[in-house]
Parts: C-alpha cells; structure tokens; sequence
C-alpha cells in the first residue's frame, strides 16, 4: 500500500490530485456542473476532517475518495479507467440521479421569466423617448445594451447556486456602477470614449457574471476554468441559436411578403429583444445540455486551431514579403485584437479539453506555433501603436489599444513559456491552467479602467 501512495504524492499535490478528479469528471457526458461541485465539496470536508485526524495529505484524499465512493457512479468509472492509481482503484460503485422533474420545471419557468425580462427591457427606453434604430439614440443603446442582459444572467446563477445575501448586494453594487457611468457620463456623441465604453462595459461585467457562475469557488483554478468553458460554450449555442433565429425571420418575412405586406420594420424593431433574450436561454441550455456540446466544443477547438495557425503564420509571411505595416485604425485594430483574442480562446478550451495527464503530442505542437506567431504578430502592432503614439501623441483609443495589446503579449508570452517547458517535460501542464484561468480577471480590471478613467482623463472626447 505504501508504494502505490507515495506514486499519488510524487505526481501532485493535494490540490493538483483534486483538481485532475474534478477536471475528469467535469468532462464526462453524464454528469452535471452542479453534480461535480456537490462532490467535491464531500470530498473536500472529507479530507479535512482526516487531516485534522492527523492523516497526511496523501492518506486523507485516499481514504476520502474511497469513503465518498458511494456518492455517484461516475466516481467508479473515474476509477476503473485509470486503474493504474491506487486512490482511482478503492472507489465504489453507486447510481446516480438525475435533476427531479419539479426542479427541472421550475428552472426552465425561471430561465423562461428572466429571458421576457429581459426582452422587454429593451422596450423600456422607449417609454422615455429612446428609439430603437433612430440615429440620434444608438449610442445610447450601444452603451447600454448589456445591461439589459447581464445583470439578469448573473441573476439567474445566483438563484442556481444559492449565493448568499452578501455576495449578490456585491454583484449588484458592480452592474449599478456600469448603469450610473454608463448614463451619467456627459459623453459628447459618437466621441472615442463613449465608443470605448460601449466596447469595454461588456467586458468588465462579465467578471460579476462569472463570479456568480462559479458560485464561490471563483477563487479556485477549477472554478475559472469552469467559466471558461461555460463562455466557450454559451458562445457555440448563440451562434446555433443566431442562426436559426436568422432562418426563422428570412421565412417570417417571405411569408408577409408574398400577401404583399412588408414586415421588416416590425421585426426589425423587435429582434434586439430576442437578442438579449437568446443569452439567458442559452445559458440555461449550456447548463441543462452540457453533455451534448461538450461533444461538440472540443472538435471544433482541433478543427479551427490548424486553420488559425495556417492564417496566421501566412499572414506574418505576407507582412514580411511586402514590408507592409499594420493599419493602427480603430476597426483594423479590434479586427486585428478579436483575432488574437479568438487565438486565445482556442487555446482556453483546449487546455480545458485536454488530460492533464496526457504526454504531449502533436497537437500541442500545433498550439505552441499558434501562440508564437499570435504572438509575432502582437509585438508588431505593439511597435506600430507606439511609433504612432511617438507621432501624434495620446488618444483615447491608441492608449486602449496599448493597453490591451500588452495585456495580450503578457499572457501570450507566458503561455508560450509554459507550453514549451511542458513540451520539454520541465513542468506540468496544469501550471499553464492556472496561469491561463489567473490572468482572466486582468481583462476585466482593463475594461473597468477604461470605462471608469478614460472619459475623466481624456475629457469626455
């Protein structure tokens, strides 16, 4: 018993041993977010109380996972599949239960009632005389559009997870301060930071949104990680969902047409409300359908990483070959910073898809050459950003654009680190999560920063 012990020591630490556990479990088709946290929680107060028993750390996860064994079979599946450890080997085998029907009921009534609400905030501006569509309106709608959506998704975990009292007045003091600076601001229309705002606000209130999502654990790699996938799969279901929703208004609309009536402006007048919407009810499909689209996620990680790779290393070619600089206008740059965003995405979920465990292979090599010419071509905009600022001076958007493009060479440059030390069997692959699930919060202190000082700084310009 001792030999195979000091095996489960020498590969990880406590945290590391759980971690594997619940990355292993979150991935398998049967089981459900909540399922995974409910028994790491056991797991969790079982170590513990062995540890203040006076057991080593290695003791107390062994006996633990043998003891809570009879919490769900998926634990006995995690065992017999890798047998080869001794703690994965003294699980025993239970059934599992599924979400009772009341419950499953009342959640989709729930989804059902914040998406409405949700749809019909949209309405509500125009009691005070904010028109959908007119000109003189959109950057209002622009700068406001996800508080329309996201306050009410973070709702809707809080209600899931049980949050307690004191974290959702956090959460809602957060999407209060968006609302204030969002509508107090004296913007001057169409001004670079009212369209910086616009951009940014989004992005620091989806920390709130994650925060809720993790359900106090965002404070753990494991919880990150969990909204990573999340965002990764919410963002799949959208786009299914924006694209049936497409087909169902093209059909909507040839209908009206072909008894001579033009349906256009009452659909388009309404189909913002089914944008927001759409955000809610496939929130709660990821939730309720997790084992079909976690299927599908990781196919189309390995399908897009080669073709990301492909473009980029041929867009580097080209940018040598004809000496040409990278255009730091604003929509080529957030073109261009989306592409190194989606890059990082791809390398998101496929940590969160991989085995930890796994040696590396083939495709690992493929996602360190996408994150050497990612980031290529990031220190290129970096220099074009800087030789214009050196220029022309400070704007507002050429030092958002800085900001963001060193936020993106940090964690791109550290990633590529990490993943060649992993390469070189000179650290582990989980050291890459955690640094990847750390940094995640610097993107939404960025956003905040812009939204919040940019306007005072730059004079509402």
């Amino acid at each position: 018993m001792a030999e195979p012990a000091r095996e489960v020591g020498s590969s990880d630490s406590l945290e590391g041993q759980i971690e594997q556990w619940r990355s292993y479990l979150r991935r398998r088709p049967a089981i459900r977010p909540m399922d995974v946290e409910e028994l790491e929680d056991h797991l969790r107060g079982e170590v513990a109380a062995l540890r203040d028993a006076g057991l080593s750390e290695n003791e107390a996860f062994l006996v633990a996972v043998k003891r809570m064994g009879a919490l769900d079979a998926i634990s006995h599946e995690f065992a017999r599949e890798h047998s080869e450890r001794l703690w994965k080997q003294l699980v025993i085998a239970s059934n599992g239960t599924a979400q009772p029907v009341d419950e499953a009921r009342t959640e989709a009534i729930v989804v059902f009632v914040l998406a409405l609400v949700a749809a019909l905030a949209v309405k509500v501006p125009e009691l005070f005389g904010r028109e959908w569509g007119a000109a003189a309106d959109q950057t209002f709608y622009a700068r406001n559009f996800s508080l329309f959506v996201l306050p009410l998704l973070a709702g809707y975990f809080v209600w899931k997870r049980r949050l307690s009292v004191r974290t959702w007045r956090w959460l809602a003091l957060a999407f209060a301060a968006g609302v204030v600076l969002s509508n107090v601001y004296p913007f001057e229309t169409g001004s670079d930071t009212e369209v910086l705002t616009a951009l940014h606000l989004p992005i620091a209130l989806w920390l709130p949104v994650g925060v809720a999502y993790a359900g106090g654990r965002w404070g753990r790699s494991a919880g990150r990680m969990d909204f990573v996938r999340f965002s990764g799969e919410l963002f799949i279901y959208y786009a299914l969902i924006a694209l049936g929703g497409g087909v169902l208004i093209a059909f909507t609309l040839g209908m009206f047409k072909a008894i001579g009536i033009d349906a256009e402006p009452v659909v388009e007048n309404w189909v913002p409300c089914g944008i927001v919407g759409a955000v809610i009810v496939g929130s709660w499909l990821v939730e309720a359908k997790q084992s079909v689209i976690e299927n599908m996620a990781p196919v189309l990680t390995r399908l897009f990483t080669p073709m990301f790779a492909l473009a980029l290393v041929v867009f580097l070619g080209t940018m040598a070959w004809t000496g040409r600089g990278i255009d730091i206008e604003r929509n080529a740059l957030i073109a261009f910073d989306l592409v190194l965003v989606l890059v990082l995405g791809l390398l998101l979920y496929s940590i969160s898809a991989r085995d930890p465990q796994a040696p590396p292979g083939a495709f690992d090599l493929l996602l360190v050459l996408l994150l050497v010419s990612a980031l290529l071509a990031n220190a290129f905009a970096l220099a074009a950003i800087g030789a214009r600022i050196s220029e022309f001076g400070f704007t507002p958007n050429r030092v958002a654009a800085l900001g963001e493009n060193v936020i993106l060479l940090g964690n791109l440059a550290w990633s590529t680190v990490l993943y060649i030390r992993f390469l070189r069997g000179r650290g582990a692959f989980a050291s890459l999560e955690r640094w990847q699930t750390a940094y995640l919060p610097v993107y939404s202190v960025w956003a905040a920063i812009v939204v919040v000082g940019f306007p005072l700084v730059f004079g509402f310009e």
